[in-house]
Order: structure tokens, then sequence, then C-alpha cells
């Protein structure tokens, strides 16, 4: 007698620690390139939400932004920490949350290191701009939804689910902890 039930999902949950969680991080930052990067508090004139780039994933997992000192981001950090960030990286898959603390700082070194020639749109005196500081978010949890084997395997698997009856579910979600 078959113990597995033909309409049971197949194993999708699977939770990240350490260096898994930093690879899942990565691989996902690196289809969605942006976010949506929100602060707890909002200053006058802002929504406490806006798009930001993610410039870099060190080895711990930390998230690395260029930002104007003077933008309403910063003010909000410094007013409190505390942020979440999240990034869709396609329709269908690639969907990451971040909780984490942010800081922000004029770390010369790790500007010059992030800069591209095309933030001159923003800091007009290049990396030496006054204005230009460097945001790290250190990430404390997160959530992760996903594909286990990409969005081409996953879509041939939901028209053989739905021709034979049998549930065969390709997504992976999951808590990440660094």
């Amino acid at each position: 007698m078959d113990s597995i039930n033909k309409n049971q999902p197949e194993h999708n949950h699977e939770d990240l620690n350490g260096a898994a969680a930093v690879e899942k991080i990565k691989h996902i930052i690196d289809k969605a390139e942006s976010c949506f990067f929100s602060t707890v508090v909002a200053v006058a004139g802002s929504s406490g939400t806006r798009p930001m780039g993610v410039q870099q994933v060190d080895e711990q997992g930390n998230l690395w932004f260029l930002s104007a000192s003077d933008s309403h981001k910063n003010q909000e950090i410094a007013i409190n920490p505390d942020v979440t960030l999240y990034f869709q990286g396609s329709a269908h898959s690639d969907f990451l949350v971040l909780k984490g603390t942010a800081t922000a700082s004029r770390d010369q070194q790790k500007i010059n290191e992030l800069w591209q020639p095309i933030f001159k749109t923003w800091f007009t005196e290049g990396e030496n701009d006054p204005r230009i500081s460097v945001v790290k978010v250190a990430p404390r949890e997160g959530y992760y939804w996903d594909t286990k084997h990409g969005f081409a395997v996953a879509g041939i698997k939901m028209v053989v689910g739905a021709i034979t009856g049998k549930t065969l579910d390709d997504s992976i979600e999951g808590k990440v902890r660094i």
C-alpha cells in the first residue's frame, strides 16, 4: 500500500543558518539587485520606504548601500536603526524579506570600494562628495520564498501536476539567520 498521498505537497520548507543563509541571501539579491528599504521611523516628508540598490553583500551577510548623508533615510536610521528590506527577484520566485540593523558612516575606504561612475548622477563631486555616505545593514533574521530548481523546472512541474492531479510543488521557503 502506497503510504504517500499523491495530493500531499513535496517537502518545501528549509530554514537556513550561517553560510547557507548568506548564500541564499546573495542568490536572491543577485537576481533582485534592488529592494524596498523601510525604516521604523518616518521623518516629515518621508514615507519611511524607498527603493535602494544593493551595492554589495559581504561574506558575513551584511548588505552595503550608498546614500546621501542628508537624506531622510539617514535621518531615520539615526533615530532608530531597525530596518526591513523587501526583495523580489522575479514575478514567481526569488522573494526575500530581511530585518536588520542599519548604520550610516563616511567610511571612505568602503565608499571607494563600492563607487561606480554612474553614482555621479547623485554625487556630482564623485567619490569625495561631502554628501556621500555608506549604509551597512546587518541582517538579524529573514524569510525567503524561492524555487528549488529554477523557474523552468517549476513551470514544468506545475503543468505535469495539473495534468496528473498530483501536487508537484517546486517551491521552497524558510527562515534565514546569519
